[in-house]
């Protein structure tokens, strides 16, 4: 795919190293940025709405920004080259992270949810440094580098959260402006990082013929890596994003949340020291099956009661099963495309998986005020079963092959 050294050397150099590492930092500044409004933007939201079942509409607006981001950063970046898209993203999270501050400091709920479509933004440009680190590190190695990247959100799981809590106070008579702040100082710290970033040259590989888009979408393997993808992405950030609402529902102290949302989001981003691994053994497709299997036992155990162990080990089964999901979809994702197709079939893919993920969100607000929080987790039940029912075919797909 051309992504080997000039000099016909194996892409596991120095340089290789140096960007996968700037790139698992970046994540790690990221998804601490990200993580600090996924535990406070639903509390904040329901003390600025106007109407309770706005509450996690931040939320929402930022997975949105996500979304509709995905596609003019790949158009950026197919023409302009990673790094410069990459950048881009974090100054937008320095400024929604500004904006949010200075709308919870005035009390306006409508500057707070468009600082949080710019948060969401910059996580749409920041989505694609797993693909980056495919191409530092080539085709055979892309569970691993998917996997090493997407592990800095380990960091996330603490940072994100403490920072929330440290900043709570820092500014005298508005809580959490401060928190708001140190985010702006995470991405703008991503930001000095990215700078450095010396990703291999693509031009080559963006050369080529491209089939149309329905053709590549007529293919089922791809179709379910995004499916799986979306699902399993959408089923996780519609209960974390109703978690802190439902803890402080049932009569939980405030100080649950943040070790509850902590350890989830290590569930999350720790097993990806070894995703990649199992990935390599079993193959995407089976480690897809566990993430959805995992989930499915998450709202099992929701069922079982709302004490704080009840939150905490459902939300860390939660996080395994997506990252399972996750990463096992996003490889399954990197075998249905040519070179010159990966742009094109990513930003579809980032589309489609955070359109959804939008509307998960968004619905989550509602469903908690309107039904609570037992009928929220069992309304993902049917997802989660189809994606189940769909990986599984489309592992006996790949096999028969092999078997004829």
């Amino acid at each position: 795919m051309g992504f080997a050294e000039p000099d016909g050397r194996s892409p596991m150099t120095a340089s290789y190293r140096g960007n996968i590492l700037i790139l698992a930092l970046s994540q790690a500044l990221t998804l601490s940025a990200i993580v600090l409004s996924m535990a406070l933007a639903a509390i904040l939201g329901s003390m600025l709405a106007p109407d309770k079942g706005l509450a996690t509409l931040p939320v929402a607006a930022m997975v949105i920004g996500t979304a509709i981001a995905s596609l003019p950063a790949a158009m950026l970046m197919r023409r302009h080259g990673r790094r410069p898209g990459f950048l881009l993203g974090a100054l937008l999270g320095v400024g929604g992270s500004l904006l949010s501050a200075l709308a919870l400091q005035q009390g306006s709920f409508g500057g707070f949810v468009v600082g949080h479509f710019l948060i969401g933004s910059y996580q749409g440009f920041a989505n694609y440094y797993r693909f980056a680190a495919v191409e530092a590190a080539g085709p055979q190695r892309a569970g691993k580098a998917i996997s090493l990247v997407v592990a800095g959100g380990v960091v996330a799981a603490f940072l994100g959260p403490q920072l929330g809590q440290w900043g709570r106070d820092w500014i005298g008579g508005h809580i959490f402006v401060g928190s708001y702040l140190a985010q702006g100082v995470l991405s703008l710290a991503a930001l000095v990082l990215l700078s450095r970033l010396r990703l291999p040259g693509v031009a080559a590989a963006h050369t080529g013929p491209v089939r149309p888009l329905r053709e590549l979408l007529g293919q089922p393997v791809l179709r379910v890596a995004i499916f799986g993808t979306a699902v399993g992405y959408a089923v996780m950030i519609m209960v974390m994003t109703a978690t802190p609402l439902a803890i402080l529902g049932c009569g939980l102290p405030e100080t649950s949340v943040t070790p509850v949302i902590q350890w989830h989001v290590v569930g999350m981003f720790a097993p990806s020291f070894f995703t990649g691994s199992l990935i390599q053994r079993y193959g995407a497709p089976r480690i897809m099956q566990a993430g959805f299997v995992l989930l499915l036992g998450h709202v099992a155990v929701v069922l079982s009661g709302v004490e704080f162990l009840h939150f905490l080990s459902a939300l860390v089964l939660l996080g395994v099963g997506w990252n399972f999901a996750f990463i096992g979809g996003t490889t399954l994702l990197t075998q249905t495309y040519r070179p010159a197709e990966q742009l094109k079939v990513q930003a579809v893919n980032e589309f489609i998986v955070f359109g959804l993920v939008a509307l998960a969100t968004l619905s989550a607000g509602w469903l908690y005020d309107r039904f609570g929080w037992i009928a929220l987790n069992l309304a993902v039940v049917p997802l989660l079963v189809a994606a189940l029912i769909a990986v599984v075919g489309v592992e006996r797909r790949l096999c028969r092959p092999a078997a004829a």
